[in-house]
């Protein structure tokens, strides 16, 4: 879809262009002097400037349509880059993009997509006001997610909540956001908050592996060993995964150590 319109708008644009051009040049054309002398036209010199100035007008017309293909073949490029974990040059590509047309968002989310895959978090937070500020003050979910990660990444928990639950009231059926948010509570010591988001994750989705590690490992962390093992004795009720299964009993011979 967004190629689809990215086409559009370009082809508009030089379509656009072209026909300005030509109006201009033949509304030049036909300027006129009233009781000019004959053989004698003083809009000459005129004529020329102008012809210059539409011929100006037309090269950097053309120059911003160019910047507009060169910024999305980079772009394109980058996402690529990123399906084949070449972050690096994910980075570069993306880097390019942004500097070509800084106003498109899409264009910074490849960005982001390329700095958290070489685990540069710092610098993906700095973006964050760059974002707040190309969407008003909203950020989509996986911008808003990517965000909140990296804060987990750095050991900025407190700043992981207030993404993670804007994220939740946008979309209250996306487990994501709550699991993070449960292991900032659990990173905090914030025992009793951690278990009240895996539970509410559980409840909607009670075959999330994650929910239930998380859950299992704050009683564990709380020192209720019973807890944390009733909770993966429960999952037996579910259709897990083999893998899964194979994670709990590892737990569950930790916990009962």
């Amino acid at each position: 879809m967004e190629i689809a319109r990215f086409i559009f708008g370009t082809a508009l644009k030089t379509i656009t262009l072209v026909l300005l051009g030509l109006v201009a040049v033949k509304a030049i054309t036909a300027l006129r002097v009233k009781d000019a002398e004959p053989g004698r036209d003083r809009l000459t010199p005129l004529r020329a400037m102008l012809y210059l100035v539409v011929l100006l007008l037309v090269v950097l017309g053309a120059r911003h349509v160019g910047d507009d293909v060169a910024a999305e073949n980079y772009a394109r490029s980058a996402a690529r880059n990123v399906d084949e974990r070449r972050f690096a040059k994910a980075y570069q590509n993306a880097a390019r993009a942004v500097e070509l047309r800084p106003g498109e968002v899409r264009y910074w989310q490849v960005l982001e997509n390329a700095k958290f895959g070489q685990a540069q978090f710092a610098s993906v937070v700095e973006d964050l006001r760059i974002f707040l500020k190309l969407g008003n003050g909203r950020l989509e979910e996986d911008d808003g997610y990517r965000f909140a990660a990296s804060y987990y990444s750095l050991g900025d928990y407190d700043k992981v909540p207030p993404l993670t639950q804007a994220m939740i009231r946008e979309n209250r059926a996306h487990a994501a956001p709550y699991i993070l948010e449960g292991y900032t509570y659990l990173a905090q010591k914030r025992y009793a908050d951690a278990q009240r988001v895996f539970l509410a994750v559980l409840q909607m989705f009670p075959t999330q592996q994650a929910a239930v590690e998380g859950l299992a490992h704050t009683h564990y962390l709380n020192g209720d060993r019973a807890a944390a093992l009733s909770v993966l004795d429960q999952t037996a009720r579910f259709p897990f995964a083999p893998e899964a299964r194979q994670r709990f009993d590892a737990l569950k011979a930790l916990y009962a150590q």
